[in-house]
């Protein structure tokens, strides 16, 4: 990630049901975590009304950017 990218990732919503931002799911990757299981791991998305449907998208998005 840029660092001019980190600003606007700290705003954007990464898991809606949670409320957890986009920078926390970039975070996890950028320190280790693979795959859905372990970025839901760390920051506690998936669990909530639409149980990962649209956060697990995006995650699967970043994981392939990051590889």
């Amino acid at each position: 990630m840029q660092p001019d990218e980190r600003p606007m990732a700290a705003l954007k919503a990464g898991c809606i049901c949670k409320g957890v931002k986009l920078i926390r799911l970039i975070e996890a990757i950028d320190n280790g975590a693979a795959s859905f299981a372990e970025v839901a791991t760390v920051t506690g998305i998936g669990g909530g009304p639409c149980k990962g449907k649209r956060c697990g998208k995006k995650v699967r998005e970043l994981l392939a950017q990051r590889r």
